[in-house]
């Protein structure tokens, strides 16, 4: 582990560095190749078969490192701790799938909500091996949920271009997610891509905040069952939280993206990077579509049931209209109404949200006044003096 340990780094974000075999670590790896050995034959007639092919493959994994074998992408990845990681990529995995699975001619069903990047099925069919397949068929599902009725997607608009991770860019989005959560009246799921600007921003508006504010760090559920206990509250999140997390109902009524999900340069990526002619070939046939992939699947947090209703910010100036990768953010999305003015967020949460939803809201800050509770049609004696008592407080 001290051989691999990476010294003086900020680890707010995990990373992937390129493997660099020093005199310290081919020795380090040697020796622990040695133990692995060892036990495997110490072991042998104790252990269970199942531990002691266990120990050969990782006695296997460890050589390919000091050999350096080159069928591999050889990687280090560190977590936020600086513990490293040795991870090994084939360098063509298309092939391997062609011959272990597509030349059997074995009919395949593969299915996922997020095969499609963009309007095209092209970049899986390339990364799976299939591009030299015949009679590949292609088919999109329709989804079930009427987005074009239940959700509204938001570009802020005037923004100034900000430089990346620049204090402007932080103040902006700063400002506004606030101006969103008021509009929105909580009830909110902010995506970032990266850990840093997450702690960055929570830092500018976790006193502002009229609800409940959380950040998710790596492994927090606590925090994530918290958020679905509140009423309503503002939940901060990136990483894996881009995925796999279901908030449905009214806990998750407004969704932000400060930035395109873009990937971030690493190994992998940059042994892609190779097999094209240019730079822009790359980005076009790579980059983008794993942006619109990620993006869409960030985007699937707003709706999780049929009856759901959630606006969706992107606050990134590159997806607004007009901005370098606009379309092909649209494209990546299902259609639905788009706005440049908040105020049209907040007559979507209004025209769409019963009382409960904004009673939930901070008392003070009176996201719903009693004329407008009165407007919204509810006839429940019990619950007008209740509204009109919190209203007034």
């Amino acid at each position: 582990m001290t051989a691999f340990q990476k010294e003086n780094a900020d680890w707010e974000d995990e990373r992937r560095l390129p493997f660099v075999l020093t005199a310290a670590r081919r020795k380090a790896l040697k020796e622990c190749e040695c133990v692995f050995r060892a036990a495997q034959v110490d072991l042998c007639e104790a252990a269970p078969r199942w531990l002691i092919h266990r120990l050969g493959s990782m006695e296997s994994a460890l050589r390919l490192f000091w050999e350096q074998d080159a069928e591999y992408i050889l990687y280090l990845q560190y977590d936020r701790e600086g513990c490293p990681s040795l991870c090994a990529t084939s360098r063509d995995i298309p092939r391997q799938l062609r011959r272990a699975l597509w030349s059997q001619r074995i009919p395949a069903l593969l299915t996922s909500g997020t095969l499609k990047a963009g309007m095209s099925f092209e970049p899986v069919i390339r990364q799976v091996g299939l591009g030299t397949v015949q009679k590949v068929q292609t088919f999109s599902a329709p989804s079930p949920f009427d987005y074009e009725k239940n959700c509204l997607l938001y570009f802020p608009a005037g923004r100034e271009k900000a430089p990346k991770d620049s204090d402007q860019e932080i103040n902006q989005i700063a400002e506004e997610i606030l101006r969103l959560v008021e509009a929105t009246c909580g009830h909110t799921l902010v995506l970032f891509t990266a850990y840093s600007l997450m702690g960055a921003v929570y830092n500018l508006v976790k006193n502002q905040m009229p609800v409940p504010l959380m950040e998710v760090w790596r492994n927090s559920q606590d925090t994530i069952r918290q958020f679905k206990r509140e009423q309503n509250a503002v939940l901060f999140a990136a990483g894996s939280c881009w995925e796999g997390i279901d908030f449905p109902g009214d806990m998750v009524s407004s969704l932000i993206i400060p930035r395109l999900p873009f990937p971030v340069p690493d190994p992998i990526r940059e042994a892609q990077r190779t097999n094209y002619m240019t730079l822009q070939d790359y980005i076009q046939d790579v980059i983008v579509p794993e942006m619109q992939v990620k993006l869409r699947q960030g985007f699937g947090r707003a709706l999780r049931t049929e009856t759901d209703t959630c606006t969706v910010a992107i606050l990134d100036h590159r997806a607004a209209p007009g901005g370098k990768y606009h379309k092909e953010v649209m494209d990546a999305l299902p259609p639905l109404p788009v706005t440049r003015q908040v105020e049209d967020v907040n007559e979507f949460i209004r025209a769409r949200k019963g009382p409960d939803y904004f009673f939930a809201y901070r008392r003070d800050a009176k996201c719903l006044n009693e004329k407008e509770y009165a407007q919204s049609g509810s006839t429940d004696a019990a619950e007008v003096r209740t509204a009109r008592y919190y209203l007034r407080r």
